[in-house]
């Protein structure tokens, strides 16, 4: 049998991790391959073995800083590993089985012409708009403000009640509301740009959780506003050619 020898590009076909994904876990040292004579990397059965542990234990939602410090303990067991593997996937597991449930309940309402109870449909609106995330900027997501940051935005959107998660919608479009008005009043540092960028915090505030929230790590936001196709044609397409840039601009001049 021969030993593993991987390319980067070889490695990311293998495991379906991206190119850039390896080059980042190379970069924070949790994923460090050999040099050839020529400086690319290689990849062989230690490091491939490796990835299979940060692969399982992402896939339960562990932060990548503790994946690095699990790996790297002294007292690290494979045998251990799996079986903390397998309790987070099963209590994964429970959750998506609640999700299912809650899709089922709703299909068969809607079906059957059955109330369904007010709990029930929240619960799993919430559920919805936190998959409906993790799939659309979920990975960017935490590439750029770590698992954690990512996960405590997620419990903060779980912990909401139903008056919070009604104001939370309201707030949003009413942020694009005052958007639209600041735009019309072409001043980013207007009366009216100000409103905007008081909601468009308390948004945020409400997304991230209690403490999260700093006017630094709301600029960063801006400029992946601007960075990120998806979002300008979210704010441009509500409210008009050039609403992310000016949204953008309100927020750096303002904060």
């Amino acid at each position: 049998m021969n030993q593993a020898n991987y390319s980067v590009h070889q490695l990311a076909e293998l495991s379906g991790v991206s190119v850039r994904t390896l080059h980042h876990y190379d970069q924070i040292g949790l994923l460090v391959p050999a040099r050839s004579a020529n400086g690319y990397r290689r990849y062989g059965e230690r490091e491939v073995e490796r990835l299979q542990h940060i692969m399982l234990y992402r896939a339960c939602g562990m932060p990548l800083s503790q994946i690095g410090e699990l790996l790297d303990s002294p007292s690290f067991s494979q045998t251990e590993a799996l079986h903390d593997h397998l309790e987070r996937l099963l209590a994964q597991r429970r959750k998506l089985d609640q999700a299912i449930r809650t899709v089922q309940q709703t299909l068969t309402a809607a079906q059957k012409g059955i109330a369904m109870s007010d709990r029930d449909r929240f619960e799993g609106l919430k559920r919805e708009a936190i998959d409906k995330n993790e799939k659309e900027y979920g990975a960017e997501a935490r590439m750029r403000w770590g698992d954690e940051a990512v996960d405590a935005a997620n419990e903060a959107m779980l912990a909401l009640d139903e008056g919070a998660w009604s104001n939370m919608q309201a707030l949003e479009e009413h942020i694009k509301a005052l958007l639209k008005a600041a735009m019309a009043e072409g001043d980013p540092t207007g009366p009216a740009a100000r409103e905007l960028i008081k909601a468009h915090a308390r948004w945020l505030e409400l997304h991230w959780g209690s403490g999260a929230y700093t006017p630094e790590a709301h600029r960063g936001l801006a400029d992946g506003y601007l960075a990120d196709e998806r979002f300008v044609a979210y704010y441009d397409g509500a409210c008009g050619t050039g609403a992310t840039q000016f949204l953008h601009d309100a927020i750096h001049a303002l904060l």
